[in-house]
Protein backbone atom coordinates (compact mmCIF):
# COMPACT_ATOMS: atom_id res chain seq x y z
CA UNK A 1 0.00 0.00 0.00
CA UNK A 2 1.30 3.46 -0.95
CA UNK A 3 0.30 6.59 0.92
CA UNK A 4 1.95 9.76 -0.36
CA UNK A 5 0.93 13.37 0.07
CA UNK A 6 2.66 16.68 0.88
CA UNK A 7 3.22 15.56 4.45
CA UNK A 8 5.33 12.61 3.40
CA UNK A 9 5.46 9.11 2.00
CA UNK A 10 4.34 5.87 3.59
CA UNK A 11 4.77 2.61 1.69
CA UNK A 12 4.01 -0.93 2.82
CA UNK A 13 4.97 -4.06 0.89
CA UNK A 14 4.42 -7.63 2.06
CA UNK A 15 6.40 -10.58 0.77
CA UNK A 16 7.25 -13.96 2.32
CA UNK A 17 5.56 -12.98 5.60
CA UNK A 18 7.74 -9.86 5.88
CA UNK A 19 6.11 -6.44 5.80
CA UNK A 20 8.47 -3.62 4.83
CA UNK A 21 7.15 -0.30 6.10
CA UNK A 22 8.92 2.72 4.64
CA UNK A 23 8.38 6.35 5.59
CA UNK A 24 9.86 9.42 3.99
CA UNK A 25 9.78 13.20 3.99
CA UNK A 26 11.78 15.74 1.96
CA UNK A 27 13.03 17.42 5.15
CA UNK A 28 15.50 14.68 6.13
CA UNK A 29 12.71 12.21 6.87
CA UNK A 30 11.31 14.38 9.64
CA UNK A 31 7.79 13.81 10.94
CA UNK A 32 4.87 16.20 10.54
CA UNK A 33 1.82 15.17 12.56
CA UNK A 34 -0.05 13.70 9.58
CA UNK A 35 2.80 11.31 8.80
CA UNK A 36 2.98 10.26 12.45
CA UNK A 37 -0.75 9.55 12.40
CA UNK A 38 -0.52 7.52 9.20
CA UNK A 39 2.41 5.50 10.53
CA UNK A 40 0.46 4.75 13.72
CA UNK A 41 -2.56 3.52 11.74
CA UNK A 42 -0.43 1.37 9.47
CA UNK A 43 1.28 -0.32 12.43
CA UNK A 44 -2.14 -0.98 13.95
CA UNK A 45 -3.37 -2.45 10.66
CA UNK A 46 -0.39 -4.80 10.35
CA UNK A 47 -0.83 -6.18 13.87
CA UNK A 48 -3.74 -8.56 13.10
CA UNK A 49 -2.56 -9.43 9.57
CA UNK A 50 -1.95 -13.21 9.46
CA UNK A 51 0.24 -12.81 6.35
CA UNK A 52 2.84 -10.86 8.36
CA UNK A 53 5.32 -12.37 10.83
CA UNK A 54 7.95 -9.63 10.89
CA UNK A 55 7.96 -5.90 10.12
CA UNK A 56 11.00 -4.08 8.71
CA UNK A 57 10.82 -0.36 9.49
CA UNK A 58 12.94 1.82 7.20
CA UNK A 59 13.09 5.33 5.80
CA UNK A 60 13.63 6.68 2.31
CA UNK A 61 16.79 7.89 0.63
CA UNK A 62 20.44 7.77 1.55
CA UNK A 63 20.66 10.70 3.98
CA UNK A 64 19.27 10.81 7.50
CA UNK A 65 17.22 7.96 8.87
CA UNK A 66 14.99 10.43 10.70
CA UNK A 67 15.43 14.08 11.68
CA UNK A 68 12.70 13.91 14.33
CA UNK A 69 9.87 16.40 14.64
CA UNK A 70 8.89 18.78 11.86
CA UNK A 71 10.39 22.19 12.65
CA UNK A 72 7.69 23.90 10.60
CA UNK A 73 4.94 22.38 12.74
CA UNK A 74 6.76 23.13 15.98
CA UNK A 75 6.95 26.78 14.94
CA UNK A 76 3.30 26.81 13.86
CA UNK A 77 1.71 25.63 17.13
CA UNK A 78 0.09 28.48 19.05
CA UNK A 79 -1.53 26.90 22.08
CA UNK A 80 -1.10 24.06 24.57
CA UNK A 81 -3.73 21.82 22.98
CA UNK A 82 -2.07 21.99 19.55
CA UNK A 83 1.40 21.48 20.97
CA UNK A 84 0.37 18.54 23.14
CA UNK A 85 -1.43 16.94 20.22
CA UNK A 86 1.68 17.20 18.08
CA UNK A 87 3.96 15.52 20.62
CA UNK A 88 1.26 12.92 21.24
CA UNK A 89 1.89 11.83 17.66
CA UNK A 90 5.25 10.41 18.73
CA UNK A 91 3.58 8.82 21.75
CA UNK A 92 1.07 7.19 19.42
CA UNK A 93 3.77 5.73 17.17
CA UNK A 94 5.84 4.37 20.07
CA UNK A 95 2.78 2.84 21.70
CA UNK A 96 1.70 1.36 18.37
CA UNK A 97 5.14 -0.24 18.03
CA UNK A 98 4.88 -1.49 21.60
CA UNK A 99 1.39 -2.93 21.14
CA UNK A 100 2.15 -4.40 17.70
CA UNK A 101 2.18 -8.20 17.91
CA UNK A 102 4.89 -8.45 15.24
CA UNK A 103 8.62 -8.21 15.82
CA UNK A 104 9.79 -4.87 14.37
CA UNK A 105 13.29 -4.75 12.89
CA UNK A 106 14.71 -1.30 12.21
CA UNK A 107 16.87 -0.57 9.16
CA UNK A 108 18.86 2.45 10.35
CA UNK A 109 20.89 3.59 7.35
CA UNK A 110 21.78 7.09 8.55
CA UNK A 111 21.63 9.62 11.36
CA UNK A 112 18.73 9.82 13.80
CA UNK A 113 17.81 12.94 15.73
CA UNK A 114 15.35 13.55 18.56
CA UNK A 115 12.13 11.68 17.89
CA UNK A 116 13.98 9.56 15.36
CA UNK A 117 16.08 8.15 18.20
CA UNK A 118 12.86 7.26 20.00
CA UNK A 119 11.63 5.34 16.98
CA UNK A 120 14.95 3.48 16.74
CA UNK A 121 14.66 2.55 20.41
CA UNK A 122 11.09 1.32 19.98
CA UNK A 123 12.21 -1.22 17.38
CA UNK A 124 12.62 -4.70 18.83
CA UNK A 125 15.88 -5.12 16.92
CA UNK A 126 17.88 -2.54 14.99
CA UNK A 127 20.64 -2.91 12.42
CA UNK A 128 22.63 0.16 11.36
CA UNK A 129 25.58 1.50 9.38
CA UNK A 130 28.65 3.41 10.50
CA UNK A 131 26.80 6.57 9.40
CA UNK A 132 24.00 6.01 11.92
CA UNK A 133 25.03 8.51 14.58
CA UNK A 134 22.50 9.76 17.12
CA UNK A 135 21.69 13.04 18.82
CA UNK A 136 19.11 14.35 21.29
CA UNK A 137 19.12 18.14 20.64
CA UNK A 138 15.94 18.98 22.54
CA UNK A 139 17.54 20.69 25.53
CA UNK A 140 19.30 23.15 23.22
CA UNK A 141 15.92 24.42 22.01
CA UNK A 142 14.40 24.67 25.46
CA UNK A 143 12.51 21.40 25.69
CA UNK A 144 13.59 17.81 26.41
CA UNK A 145 13.22 14.28 25.02
CA UNK A 146 10.33 13.61 27.38
CA UNK A 147 8.04 11.46 25.20
CA UNK A 148 10.80 9.29 23.79
CA UNK A 149 12.88 8.96 26.97
CA UNK A 150 11.12 5.83 28.30
CA UNK A 151 11.76 3.98 25.03
CA UNK A 152 15.42 4.98 24.95
CA UNK A 153 15.97 4.30 28.65
CA UNK A 154 14.46 0.85 28.22
CA UNK A 155 17.23 0.02 25.77
CA UNK A 156 20.30 1.84 27.10
CA UNK A 157 19.51 2.94 30.67
CA UNK A 158 19.09 6.32 32.34
CA UNK A 159 22.81 7.08 32.54
CA UNK A 160 23.31 6.73 28.80
CA UNK A 161 20.19 8.82 28.13
CA UNK A 162 21.63 11.53 30.38
CA UNK A 163 24.89 11.32 28.45
CA UNK A 164 22.95 12.13 25.29
CA UNK A 165 20.33 14.55 26.58
CA UNK A 166 22.71 16.75 28.59
CA UNK A 167 25.04 17.21 25.63
CA UNK A 168 22.47 18.22 23.00
CA UNK A 169 25.04 19.49 20.48
CA UNK A 170 27.04 16.24 20.51
CA UNK A 171 26.67 13.30 18.15
CA UNK A 172 26.91 9.78 19.56
CA UNK A 173 28.50 7.39 17.08
CA UNK A 174 26.98 4.21 15.76
CA UNK A 175 29.68 2.29 17.62
CA UNK A 176 28.58 3.99 20.84
CA UNK A 177 25.00 2.95 20.16
CA UNK A 178 26.13 -0.61 19.47
CA UNK A 179 28.02 -0.78 22.75
CA UNK A 180 25.00 0.58 24.64
CA UNK A 181 22.63 -1.96 23.08
CA UNK A 182 20.57 0.37 20.92
CA UNK A 183 21.89 -1.32 17.76
CA UNK A 184 22.26 -5.08 17.46
CA UNK A 185 24.91 -4.73 14.79
CA UNK A 186 26.60 -2.04 12.71
CA UNK A 187 27.80 -2.43 9.11
CA UNK A 188 30.25 -0.55 6.93
CA UNK A 189 27.66 0.67 4.44
CA UNK A 190 24.04 0.35 3.33
CA UNK A 191 24.75 -2.53 0.96
CA UNK A 192 26.26 -4.62 3.74
CA UNK A 193 23.38 -3.61 6.01
CA UNK A 194 20.78 -4.72 3.46
CA UNK A 195 22.49 -8.06 2.88
CA UNK A 196 22.57 -8.84 6.61
CA UNK A 197 19.04 -7.50 7.14
CA UNK A 198 17.56 -9.67 4.37
CA UNK A 199 19.19 -12.78 5.78
CA UNK A 200 18.15 -12.02 9.35
CA UNK A 201 14.47 -11.27 8.67
CA UNK A 202 14.08 -14.18 6.22
CA UNK A 203 15.20 -16.56 8.96
CA UNK A 204 13.12 -14.80 11.60
CA UNK A 205 9.94 -14.95 9.51
CA UNK A 206 10.17 -18.74 9.27
CA UNK A 207 9.63 -19.14 13.00
CA UNK A 208 6.33 -20.01 14.65
CA UNK A 209 4.20 -16.85 14.50
CA UNK A 210 2.59 -17.61 17.86
CA UNK A 211 6.03 -17.97 19.46
CA UNK A 212 7.14 -14.65 17.96
CA UNK A 213 4.00 -12.99 19.30
CA UNK A 214 4.52 -14.35 22.80
CA UNK A 215 8.19 -13.32 22.70
CA UNK A 216 7.17 -9.80 21.70
CA UNK A 217 4.96 -9.61 24.80
CA UNK A 218 7.82 -10.59 27.08
CA UNK A 219 10.16 -8.02 25.50
CA UNK A 220 7.78 -5.23 26.49
CA UNK A 221 6.83 -6.40 30.00
CA UNK A 222 6.73 -3.56 32.50
CA UNK A 223 5.76 -0.87 29.99
CA UNK A 224 2.02 -0.95 30.57
CA UNK A 225 1.98 2.50 32.15
CA UNK A 226 3.17 4.02 28.87
CA UNK A 227 -0.48 4.19 27.76
CA UNK A 228 -0.76 7.20 30.06
CA UNK A 229 2.88 8.15 30.77
CA UNK A 230 3.80 9.11 27.20
CA UNK A 231 0.83 11.46 26.92
CA UNK A 232 1.69 13.09 30.23
CA UNK A 233 5.17 13.63 28.80
CA UNK A 234 3.65 15.06 25.60
CA UNK A 235 1.91 17.71 27.70
CA UNK A 236 5.25 18.70 29.26
CA UNK A 237 6.83 19.09 25.83
CA UNK A 238 3.75 20.92 24.62
CA UNK A 239 4.01 23.50 27.38
CA UNK A 240 7.72 24.10 26.87
CA UNK A 241 7.61 24.42 23.08
CA UNK A 242 5.40 27.50 23.43
CA UNK A 243 8.09 29.42 25.33
CA UNK A 244 9.86 32.39 23.79
CA UNK A 245 13.16 30.59 24.33
CA UNK A 246 12.08 27.66 22.18
CA UNK A 247 10.39 29.72 19.48
CA UNK A 248 13.54 31.85 19.08
CA UNK A 249 15.77 28.76 19.01
CA UNK A 250 13.61 27.13 16.34
CA UNK A 251 13.72 30.28 14.19
CA UNK A 252 17.49 30.31 14.41
CA UNK A 253 17.63 26.67 13.30
CA UNK A 254 15.33 27.43 10.37
CA UNK A 255 17.64 30.27 9.29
Amino acid sequence: MLSQNPSGLLLTTIENNIATLEFGHPASNSFPSDLLNRLTKELQALTPNPAVSVIVLKSSGTGAFCAGASLDELLAVTNLAEATEFFSGFANVINAMRHCSKIIVGRIHGKAVGGGVGIVAACDYALATNESALKLPELAIGIGPFVIEPAISRKIGKSAVAEMALAPQEWNTAEWALQKGLYANVFENADALDTALALFVSKLAKNNLEALTELKKTLWEGTEKWDTLLYERAAISGKLVLSDFTKNALRQIKK
